[in-house]
């Protein structure tokens, strides 16, 4: 297997989107699948975390099987809204080497309306792998334009979930794998080098 990069955004993109995958409850999801845009009972004052990894929402939802997360969502964004929320992003924990001091990120940390954190990504058994995997998550002014601005397209993924996890129960891990979206390294063009210390 190549060697991955500890930190790396891999994600499906397209020239002008990137997917990104949430899991909610059938009463939030279904509705925004069927709309292809969130709802108006979608909670847009409160903090939303979005991931480019498939296989780290399978982890983090159970596969579309825990409480409120049953319904899984790949989400659709433009590019330059993803863009936009990774500029203007702080680490969601401290780190010494992006910030002078544990005040300094304390108040970049209140005013970004957006964060990143880098956790172990998965593989099909959900397992960690070394390396890691983007979450970020968008409050304020991020939230209400990742809802009513960069979101392009949202489809219900659930039955692709179920259908892997099927796969990876039985022991058929090459057709799992076959089915999972293919996601590639997303080339963010002058990344901040404080969000990947």
């Amino acid at each position: 297997m190549e060697h991955q990069p500890q930190r790396e955004i891999r994600a499906v993109h397209s020239p002008s989107t990137i997917t990104v995958y949430q899991a909610y409850s059938p009463h939030l999801g279904l509705p925004a699948a069927r709309e292809g845009r969130f709802p108006a009972a979608w909670k847009r004052d409160r903090m939303t975390w979005i991931k480019p990894s498939f296989l780290w929402m399978m982890y983090r939802c159970g596969w579309g099987t825990k409480e409120g997360q049953e319904t899984v969502l790949a989400v659709e964004i433009a590019r330059e809204g993803f863009e936009w929320a990774l500029r203007h992003a702080c680490l969601s924990s401290y780190d010494r080497a992006a910030h002078p001091d544990r005040a300094a990120w304390q108040r970049e940390l209140k005013r970004a309306p957006a964060r990143v954190q880098w956790d172990p990504e998965r593989d099909l058994h959900l397992q960690r792998l070394p390396y890691r995997s983007l979450q970020l998550g968008l409050s304020g002014e991020a939230v209400r334009r990742y809802a009513d601005e960069w979101t392009v397209a949202i489809t219900d993924v659930t039955p692709l979930a179920h259908e892997i996890h099927a796969l990876v129960r039985s022991g058929d891990l090459d057709a799992a794998n076959d089915l999972l979206p293919r996601e590639r390294p997303y080339p963010v063009v002058d990344e901040p080098t404080r969000l990947c210390p």
